[in-house]
């Protein structure tokens, strides 16, 4: 890979993507044929009447393979919103990866010829697969702290283009305003999920991590419960896990009440009736029956009709249109989300009260109230909206400064040792705070649709490459019970096993005293193996899409190839598990080079609860659909199931 100037214009050159030329963009508008001058042998740079006296410049590093892009001489008045850089040459482009930007924003492959034409955006990093050739191209930003940063396919005419953007947000200046570094990597293997393995690592160098990531496991109460939560069930649940984890040796280590003991949302330090005693000397219990007390929290979430908006509207983001409360969330209907506000505001952090207080929510819950792990969700309340709409008490800082500020009050204030998880999270702002992230949309009881399954299954496998060293990857919980949902034995099994294979965050919401022996089996299998290897998807990008995506980042229902492969490492052997998503029998044979492997094994199908009596070279399976067959591997023979995953 190099970048080169050439004939005064710079392109980026690489072996398998034509990138063409390069046209600068800001605030969304593409600067036409630029004219280009080269100050240095690294440098060029364009001067414009569009941009009232300030240069648009380009420094390149081609033996790093990066480069930065910049205006300098800006008047203090020019509003800048955003600027980058378009990518006008895209040839030989087989799949765009589309990186979502926070949990339930979804990742997927998807292929510009036939993907409706219009602007695909993705954030952070984008990996491109070629249509002729061998291994991808990596395109992505390795520093999350300052800017937003997104990457938009164009497929509306050929050649396709690709615009890299960092979002500035109004943000104050000196007169220069500076991206990032961007970062490419080309790649020959066609191991994709190793390729943005290797983007991570570098990216966390950048970046920082917390480190000594390890697992988290245990019990909440929103997928059993829901918000129908009592002192009185809380305890039914807390005996029932305290049992089974002493009787089972399973070392489960969280148990968490999630949303519905607060009156409203912003009103944190209130407590429903529900829960006469207050929540510390229930998260006391807790701790007592041998476990990590957790709480649920959306800390930049206001209800309408919360005592904090009553008493203190002004420290709301507004609309600068409008000058209203900004409404990311609103239920007029007969659902309130069993509370009583029909519109949900913004949090302003940047107003020093509003600031103030919610670090005294979370002093209160960590050293008052004993809390220990703590899952913020609808996190990206505080990260979605920049100056061009929202009008914050202190202006001048991105939306990314203004995140970033009050999570690193909120790891200041809970301590290094709590443990946390954020969802609905930013994925990229996030990293070297929090312990976890959800990777996904909430799991419901369901296999298709908004809230089920696919979501699950599509975001486990794209944002797998983070390799814990951004933070341990939360598939959401797993559904054990019998009764009370729409899913066969059959999906359930194969739900938790892929759960339990790609996730290091391995909860459930369900009564583990009312758990079947087969079902109490499987969740042994997964929270034993929790702290184990590594998984990995080696098929990644083999094929195109696992499911589509809707115009919110959403699952759709068509599988294009519904087989998905997991292998997983680990210090006792390595697990495969090929799940069939679709909706017929399929069969497939896998040699075992394809997955990785390099050797004929002896195997166990745990599914199957079958040994195979000489070592294999492949895999064959047959598979109904929604099934899965779980193969674990060992140079020497297995002669019975194990009880964990490597």
């Amino acid at each position: 890979m190099s970048i080169i100037i050439e004939g005064g214009k710079p392109r980026v050159t690489l072996k398998l993507i034509g990138f063409g030329d390069l046209i600068p963009v800001v605030n969304g508008e593409r600067l036409e044929a630029p004219d280009w001058k080269q100050t240095s042998e690294t440098r060029v740079e364009w001067s414009a009447a569009a941009l009232r006296g300030g240069t648009f410049y380009i420094d390149t590093h081609a033996d790093e393979g990066t480069l930065r892009y910049g205006i300098s001489g800006l008047p203090d008045d020019f509003v800048l919103d955003s600027f980058g850089i378009a990518f006008t040459g895209l040839t030989n482009v087989r799949a765009f990866l589309r990186m979502g930007y926070f949990s339930w924003d979804g990742a997927s492959y998807i292929e510009p010829e036939t993907a409706p034409p219009g602007l695909i955006q993705g954030y952070a990093v984008t990996q491109l697969l070629p249509r002729y050739g061998t291994g991808s191209v990596i395109m992505g930003v390795s520093r999350h702290d300052r800017f937003q940063h997104t990457f938009t396919l164009d497929n509306r005419s050929t050649p396709y283009t690709l615009i890299a953007e960092t979002l500035w947000d109004r943000k104050q200046h000196d007169g220069v305003c500076e991206s990032e570094s961007l970062d490419f990597g080309e790649h020959g293997r066609d191991d994709h999920e190793e390729a943005l393995g290797n983007w991570v690592e570098f990216g966390v160098i950048n970046m920082g991590s917390r480190g000594d990531y390890d697992y988290i496991t245990g019990w909440c109460s929103w997928y059993n419960l829901y918000a129908a939560i009592t002192e009185e069930n809380i305890l039914e649940h807390l005996r029932a896990a305290a049992e089974v984890n002493e009787r089972e040796q399973l070392h489960m280590r969280v148990f968490q009440i999630d949303d519905g003991f607060t009156p409203e949302m912003g009103d944190w330090l209130d407590v429903k009736p529900q829960f006469p005693r207050g929540m510390k000397p229930l998260l006391d219990d807790i701790r007592a029956a041998g476990f990590t007390p957790g709480l649920w929290i959306a800390p930049f979430m206001v209800g309408n009709r919360s005592k904090l908006f009553r008493d203190h509207p002004d420290w709301i983001v507004t609309d600068r249109e409008t000058g209203k409360p900004i409404t990311p969330m609103s239920f007029y209907g007969e659902f309130r989300w069993h509370k009583r506000s029909e519109e949900y505001y913004i949090l302003d952090t940047t107003h020093p009260d509003a600031f103030a207080y919610l670090r005294e929510v979370f002093r209160v819950w960590r050293d008052e109230w004993g809390c220990g792990y703590f899952k913020t969700d609808f996190m990206h309340f505080g990260s979605e909206y920049g100056a061009d709409r929202a009008v914050w008490h202190t202006p001048g800082m991105t939306r990314i400064e203004i995140w970033r500020r009050t999570a690193e009050m909120i790891r200041e204030v809970i301590g290094e040792d709590a443990l946390w998880l954020g969802c609905g999270c930013p994925l990229w702002a996030s990293v070297g705070l929090v312990d976890a992230v959800r990777i996904g949309r909430d799991v419901g009881v369901e296999w298709r649709g908004d809230y089920s399954a696919q979501s699950m299954l599509r975001d486990s496998m794209m944002r797998n490459f983070g390799r814990s060293l951004l933070w341990l990857a939360d598939p959401d919980c797993i559904l054990l019970r019998d009764r009370f949902h729409h899913l066969s034995d059959v999906e359930v099994r194969s739900l938790a096993i892929y759960a339990g294979m790609a996730g290091k965050v391995i909860m459930t919401s369900d009564n583990l005293a009312e758990l079947s022996p087969e079902r109490l089996r499987l969740w042994k299998l997964l929270v034993k193996g929790a702290n184990g290897g590594h998984c990995a998807y080696p098929l990644l990008g083999k094929s195109t899409l696992l499911y589509g995506t809707d115009a919110r980042g959403r699952a759709e229902g068509r599988a294009v190839d519904p087989v998905i492969v997991q292998r997983r490492d680990g210090r006792i052997g390595t697990a495969i598990f090929i799940l069939n998503g679709g909706e017929t029998t399929v069969e497939r044979v896998y040699p075992l080079h394809v997955l990785g492997i390099r050797l004929p094994l002896y195997a166990y199908d745990w599914t199957a609860d079958r040994a195979y009596p000489e070592p294999v070279d492949r895999i064959a399976v047959t598979l109904a659909p929604h099934d899965g067959a779980l193969i674990f591997l060992s140079n020497e023979p297995i002669l019975s199931a194990p009880d964990r995953l490597p």
